[in-house]
């Protein structure tokens, strides 16, 4: 099962699949919420997790979640939200919207592999990484 990293920004895609494949992660990529949503949708059972900026072209983090989470095929489907936006509001408004966490970039390798290993229960890899 993959991580399906979202974000528009190819660099920022780049940087957090390096950090998660080095934690022992396979990493599927998507440039905003609508691609995102298209692949969670047609194969929902190969993605362990969501990584998902909230700033993205046709169609914000926010709405992905949202759009996720009314599926009762992904409904609990694993997101952590990660975002420039690093106010209380931001973070509110993504657990509102139905995230499991949330980081500030940039985020650190060993702070976005130990989120993920938390909320997806993959604690036998913990020393990995």
């Amino acid at each position: 099962m993959k991580i399906l990293v979202v974000d528009d920004a190819q660099t920022v895609r780049g940087y957090h699949r390096q950090l998660l494949e080095q934690a022992g992660f396979e990493v599927d990529e998507a440039a905003n919420g609508l691609e995102a949503v298209e692949k969670v949708f047609q194969k929902p059972k190969d993605y362990l997790a969501l990584l998902v900026d909230i700033n993205m072209p046709q169609m914000d983090g926010y709405t992905l979640v949202r759009e996720v989470r009314s599926n009762p095929e992904t409904q609990a489907m694993i997101m952590i939200m990660i975002s420039t936006e690093s106010e209380i509001h931001d973070r509110e408004m993504a657990y509102k919207a139905g995230a499991n966490g949330y980081l500030v970039k940039p985020v650190k390798g060993d702070l976005l592999a130990r989120q993920l290993k938390l909320v997806t229960g993959r604690t036998e890899e913990a020393n990995h990484g």
